[in-house]
Parts: C-alpha cells; sequence; structure tokens
C-alpha cells in the first residue's frame, strides 16, 4: 500500500468513527431529554417498583382470602363429613403455592431496576464528560406517539391520575 493509500484510507476510518460518535451522542441526548417523561429511567424504574408493589399486595390478598376460607373450612368440617372439604383444602394449598411466583417475580424485576439504574449511571456520566450544554445542542429527532398510546395514561402510581370516584362519576 503506497503512503497516499494508507493517507486515504485513515481518512476513512477517522470519518466513519466521526459518524459513529457523532450518532452515539445523538443517542445519548435523546436519552437525556426525551420527549416523553414515561421513556425516563427513573420512571421505567418506578414503573416496575410499582409492578412489584401491586403484585405483592394482590399476592397478600390472595392469601389472606385462602387462608380465612380454609378457618371456614375447618368449622365446616365440624359440622359435615364431606370429602369435598378435602378437595377444597387441597385447592387452597395449590393456591398458596402459586402465590410463591410473587417473590420470583419481585426478585426478577429488582434485578432488571439494577440493571437499569447502573445504564442510567453510566448515561450520566457520559452526559457528564462531553457536557450537558454540548448534548442539548444535538439535534434530537422526535419520538411520536401513535393515537391509541396518546389515549393511554396507565395504570397511575398511588396519588396520581384519577381516583375511581371521578371515574364512577363518569358513568353516571
Amino acid at each position: 500500500m503506497t503512503s497516499q493509500q494508507e493517507v486515504e484510507k485513515l481518512k476513512s476510518e477517522l470519518m466513519g468513527l466521526f459518524h459513529y460518535i457523532k450518532r452515539v451522542r445523538e443517542e445519548i441526548a435523546a436519552i437525556s431529554r426525551p420527549a416523553e417523561k414515561d421513556y425516563h429511567f427513573k420512571s421505567m424504574a418506578d414503573q416496575l417498583d410499582a409492578i412489584v408493589a401491586a403484585t405483592e399486595k394482590a399476592t397478600n390478598t390472595i392469601m389472606a382470602t385462602v387462608e380465612k376460607n380454609g378457618a371456614l373450612i375447618a368449622d365446616l368440617r365440624t359440622r359435615v363429613d364431606d370429602p369435598v372439604l378435602d378437595k377444597l383444602i387441597e385447592n387452597s394449598n395449590i393456591i398458596f403455592e402459586a402465590c410463591s411466583f410473587q417473590d420470583i417475580t419481585g426478585q426478577r424485576v429488582n434485578k432488571v431496576v439494577k440493571s437499569i439504574k447502573y445504564v442510567e449511571e453510566r448515561i450520566s456520566s457520559i452526559v457528564t464528560v462531553w457536557g450537558k450544554a454540548a448534548l442539548e445542542e444535538v439535534e434530537v429527532m422526535e419520538n411520536k406517539k401513535t393515537e391509541d398510546e396518546k389515549l393511554i395514561h396507565g395504570p397511575q402510581h398511588e396519588g396520581e391520575g384519577l381516583d375511581q370516584s371521578t371515574i364512577d362519576a363518569l358513568f353516571d
């Protein structure tokens, strides 16, 4: 390869690298200031935390209800000798076992939350290195929502959105 060919190859490689870095900056700028608040990393972690809390609450309600049913079955057994009661107890045990999904799901979601927070920290570091002002000058492609996405606003976190009485009033 001649010296001129090497220079041209080097220029080509540098231009490719320049375009790649420019694209990375655009992506980092888009992540650091998304058009919708729902696309922020913190919002994603909050949504996942809300999933864990909701499944835990639902699981506790299910298990408490099954326990109450167990007490009713035990009381009924003192007055009635029926093999159906054994089947009801067996079904209750199956429900209890199935509720163990919540703990496993919570553990997995917490791993995802940690990963999201790790990526968020890395991106924050890159934003610091490049400078927030420099990234704010980068043109970001607009992320447009579909018509259906514009209508979807739920489920909401505690204290956000409409409460049940307001929703009921809409149907009255």
